[in-house]
């Protein structure tokens, strides 16, 4: 029974990861990371740093420090430039790794899905003026199409027109041969118009027929269909629970759980983020308490399983020196979410001495972040902190200031250390057995 249960998830994590679609989305997605992390930190700053609203933590409600406020433009105009613009980053990324699977290095890839892209875009938008009047703006690409909101279409379309260009490439049967006396770079741009030229009109006809049939654009069809259930599932708790137990589970027989479901659940979490920054950067109410803030807060705090708790237990309660060794050798690493040598050297994957503690951990970890930020105690997340920020300080950026937050990351590391204990201490049995 263990053997099946075993082949069968190493089969689904191969096939997952194996897979060229689900590893271009999540090849993407780490690519895009920097310009994510880069629009946190600006709304971090703009607000903590920079805001004079009255009664609002920031140095520059400090007396005397009112003049950084003019610093703001710089910072807003920066977050503009990355969170307005995920999907635009993301389709071109997507599109760039997907055409490698395919043996595809032109250039023009990723100029294509963009091209693609925004066909399906409205380019006009209304504004209200100051007298009530509604005004049709021509010309312009919206926000929630560029946004995280039009994360789903970029993703669709990048895979589509990325897939059907490097299809139609291969098959070369479109391919304008020019004489060799023509520059290389010249005669392959002219070898891969026609691919081009189609899987851009293929993308624009397919939009233009779609809301021909259905009254609706296709984001607004994705997001009613799709895109809003699906978050609706992954930012409850039940469904978030579910995520983090499945992620363990294929840790625990060696497979990072993390990275092979980041395809399907990053996207989600990602666009509840940014729901949640624009709030923020708007003093709106923050209206999200699961996104990708979350599970670095309170379900992988120093790594998967929340190993740190195993750390301590370890060094307080155990007696077998190959555990204790192993334990100094990984606090740096725990310090810093880092709990491969954790799951490896003692080791937690295979060993079902420790598949309780590793499983649950997360879960209750996630449960009392939920619930203690549900009733106001932590603030919610609208900073994407590095993911190997150390624990209380993590909780301390992602949440704009919250040390309500802090001391929750404090309280799950004290009931992981509680829960691993009963383990190390079984263990302490099994000196000089393997």
């Amino acid at each position: 029974m263990k053997d099946k249960l075993m082949d069968g998830l190493l089969n689904f994590a191969g096939k997952l990861q194996a897979n060229r679609f689900m590893s271009s989305i999540k090849n993407g997605f780490t690519d895009l990371m920097p310009i994510i992390i880069t629009g946190s930190f600006c709304t971090l700053i703009s607000n903590v740093v920079l805001s004079v609203n009255p009664g609002y933590l920031s140095v520059a409600n400090i007396p005397g420090m009112a003049w950084l406020n003019v610093l703001t433009p710089i910072f807003t105009a920066a977050n503009y430039g990355t969170m307005n613009m995920l999907a635009i980053g993301i389709c071109i990324l997507i599109s760039m790794h997907l055409a490698e699977t395919y043996g595809n290095h032109d250039r023009v890839v990723p100029i294509v899905a963009l091209a693609s892209f925004i066909s399906l875009c409205a380019t006009s938008t209304t504004a209200t003026s100051s007298t009530g009047e509604v005004i049709t703006v021509n010309n312009v690409l919206p926000s929630t199409v560029t946004n995280a909101q039009g994360l789903f279409v970029a993703m669709l379309t990048s895979i589509f027109s990325t897939m059907l260009f490097c299809k139609l490439v291969n098959g070369g049967k479109l391919e304008i041969k020019l004489p060799e006396s023509v520059p290389s770079n010249v005669a392959r741009s002219f070898s891969v118009l026609f691919p081009a030229a189609l899987s851009v009109l293929a993308i624009s006809a397919f939009g233009f027929a779609f809301k021909m049939v259905t009254g609706m654009t296709l984001f607004d069809a994705i997001k009613t269909f799709l895109q809003a259930p699906l978050q609706g599932v992954m930012t409850g708790l039940p469904g978030y629970l579910a995520y983090v137990m499945f992620a363990n589970i294929l840790w625990m027989f060696g497979i990072h759980g993390t990275q092979t479901l980041s395809a399907v659940a990053f996207p989600i979490l990602l666009a509840s983020f940014a729901e949640n920054e624009a709030a923020y950067l708007a003093n709106e109410p923050i209206p999200n308490i699961i996104c990708t803030p979350f599970a670095s807060m309170y379900n992988t705090l120093t790594g998967a399983g929340i190993t740190g708790g195993m750390i301590i237990a370890i060094m307080l309660f155990s007696k077998r020196e190959d555990y204790r060794q192993i334990a100094k050798l990984s606090i740096p690493c725990g310090i810093f979410n880092i709990n491969e040598p954790m799951t490896f050297g003692i080791p937690i994957v295979l060993n079902p001495m420790f598949a309780v503690p590793f499983l649950l951990a997360p879960v209750l970890g996630a449960t009392i972040g939920y619930i203690l930020t549900k009733i106001g105690f932590c603030g919610r997340g609208v900073v994407n902190a590095p993911w190997t920020t150390p624990p209380i300080i993590a909780a301390f950026l992602d949440t704009g200031g919250s040390v309500g937050a802090a001391i929750t990351q404090v309280l799950i590391l004290a009931v992981s250390t509680l829960l691993y204990t009963p383990f190390i201490i079984a263990a302490n049995s099994q000196t000089g057995e393997e």
